[in-house]
């Protein structure tokens, strides 16, 4: 069987028919040609490292190098050289100012073609934002050309032995000195490519504390420390140790020593004490890009899983009598229908929130607020489908699936990290309701309801706003809580309100789908896209109802 197939046909159907996706930049036709040609990247060159990665691993040399997986190297010179790290940035420093929603169409090719391959770009893109937002002008001039190609590579450097989610607990000391730049000192963990051997320099973005801070998060400044100085010289930096993970294991996830030999050199981007604002910057397009992992993971295992269903033969059919494949049996097609569907309404909700990041990007006010809003959704609704669709495609392989040579395994395993990294989806739910919701009275919440609300399909109507006024409930209650000041109570309710609204603005999504593949009957596309949407709204949309219930009454017992 295929490997990969990037599903070409529905990234197109998802921008173009159902997000009616329109650029001055790039016209269709273009951009269907981009995503082609990514694709032959996607399943030719990375696909077939998936495997070879998860088996091989990684090993820290005596001299603190890594050394990647075979053909890994080789792969990263093929992106870089292909141009594929510059598509989103600005043609400023060497970009291709292409839109953010083509990107993530792209973006989505890597992750499932190879999703540890495909984390060096993804952090990559959180450094170039970082020093592209907050950064001086030199910084930008001398940094972002390099990043912005892939000829130097970025990381960033938040998490610490004792402080993981509460940044207030960083230890990472730093120190101003006589010629203008500071000495970085300490330990980060968890540290994603913070260390290999596919680029010329590493360009580490590092929190750290100055002496003289504030306490808390309040003095919390952030830092470049690259690997190799202007000069060449190597800077005091570098990594002592490799973790052992469950997945991704052709990822080096690494521990980063700073300031061994006097100080590692690192220069203050933007002012002192505000690293943790600087920090969303790289943090809130990392976390869409994580859902998309999340998208692209579980297309990838829904792949694997449907192929194998398609040729296993076991069992007889009620019909014939005759011995058929497993995808004949009910449910193994209630699993399959499951996972596509369950990955086709993330990469809709996905996609639209890529979308608003173009306008936002042209000073949308309101596009940003759709933004800020959907980011925890997407990282956490979208990350938990992965979870779902892995689980489920071990499942349909049954035994086989739990023998790590039908490579179905590794998915399930590389997944696992999704609801954890870039904040776990506990802290998306808290952020969606203390600071999305309560912050302006559920204003923001209630506008996105209210557009989820327009073109809804007339048979679907009624079904649909019925689902949108419970979520409309729900967030009332939340905002009531939060005004009586009872804060546990909100916190209790987060997660299932998160997943409720997932579900129901997939659901909108998938209602909308329906109607134009309904409205182009005869075509196999558009006739397999009716049945997964109708099997959407018949048989995932119904557990909403569940959260929103579980949201209201059940959070009142923790």
């Amino acid at each position: 069987m295929t490997d990969y197939n990037p599903p070409i046909r529905d990234m197109s159907f998802v921008l173009n028919e159902l997000l009616g996706f329109s650029s001055d930049i790039i016209d269709t036709e273009t951009m269907e040609a981009v995503l082609d040609e990514a694709a032959k990247l996607a399943s030719e060159v990375l696909a077939p490292l998936n495997w070879i990665g998860d088996e091989h691993g990684l090993k820290l040399a005596d001299d603190h190098s890594v050394n990647m997986p075979p053909g890994f190297k080789d792969a990263y010179e093929q992106y870089r050289d292909g141009g594929w790290n510059a598509v989103p940035f600005e043609e400023e420093y060497g970009g291709q100012g292409l839109p953010w929603a083509l990107a993530f169409g792209v973006q989505e090719m890597w992750q499932g073609a190879n999703m540890a391959f495909g984390l060096c770009p993804l952090l990559n893109q959180g450094a170039v934002e970082a020093i592209l937002s907050h950064g001086s002008d030199e910084m930008k001039a001398f940094y972002l050309p390099k990043l912005v190609s892939g000829e130097w590579t970025g990381t960033m450097n938040l998490t610490e032995p004792q402080s993981g989610s509460d940044l207030g607990l960083l230890k990472a000391k730093a120190e101003r000195a006589d010629d203008g730049h500071y000495k970085i000192f300490g330990q980060k963990i968890w540290i994603t490519y913070g260390e290999h051997d596919f680029s010329d320099n590493i360009i580490h973005l590092v929190l750290a504390r100055l002496p003289d801070a504030p306490d808390d998060v309040k003095g919390i400044s952030l830092f470049i420390v690259p690997k190799y100085l202007e000069d060449g010289s190597r800077n005091d930096v570098k990594c002592v140790g490799l973790d052992h993970k469950l997945g991704i294991h052709a990822s080096p996830t690494c521990v980063m020593q700073y300031g061994d030999e006097g100080g590692a050199k690192g220069y203050l981007v933007g002012e002192e004490n505000q690293g943790l604002k600087y920090m969303f910057t790289m943090m809130n397009i990392a976390r869409l890009s994580v859902g998309l992992q999340g998208v692209a993971v579980a297309e990838r295992a829904l792949q694997h899983a449907a192929a194998y269903a398609s040729e296993r033969v076991q069992g007889r059919s009620f019909d014939s009598g005759e011995r058929v494949t497993i995808d004949q049996h009910a449910d193994v097609r209630r699993m399959l229908m499951t996972a596509k569907a369950l990955t086709e309404a993330g990469r809709a909700v996905t996609y639209d929130a890529a979308i608003a990041v173009d306008a936002s990007n042209k000073g949308d006010a309101a596009a940003q607020a759709k933004v800020d809003l959907l980011t925890p959704i997407v990282k956490s609704w979208c990350t938990d489908i992965a979870q779902e669709v892995t689980y489920l495609a071990i499942q349909i392989h049954g035994g086989m699936g739990f023998i790590e040579e039908t490579k179905v395994a590794q998915y399930y395993r590389d997944a696992r990290i999704l609801p954890i990294y870039e904040g776990t989806n506990g802290i998306q739910a808290a952020d969606l309701a203390f600071r999305k919701t309560l912050r302006d009275g559920g204003a923001v919440t209630g506008a996105y309801i209210d557009a989820l609300e327009q073109d809804l399909p007339a048979d679907k109507g009624d079904v649909l706003k019925d689902y949108l006024e419970d979520l409309r409930e729900a967030s009332k209650i939340l905002v009531e809580r939060g005004a009586a000041g009872d804060l546990n109570g909100v916190g209790a309710m987060s997660t299932p309100y998160l997943k409720a609204f997932g579900l129901i603005a997939g659901g909108v999504m998938m209602a909308r789908a329906g109607q134009i593949a309904k409205d182009k009957a005869g075509d196999p596309y558009y006739d397999e896209k009716l049945e997964t949407c109708e099997f959407y709204l018949g048989n995932i949309l119904p557990l909403a109802k569940a959260q929103i219930e579980i949201a209201v009454k059940g959070s009142l017992k923790l």
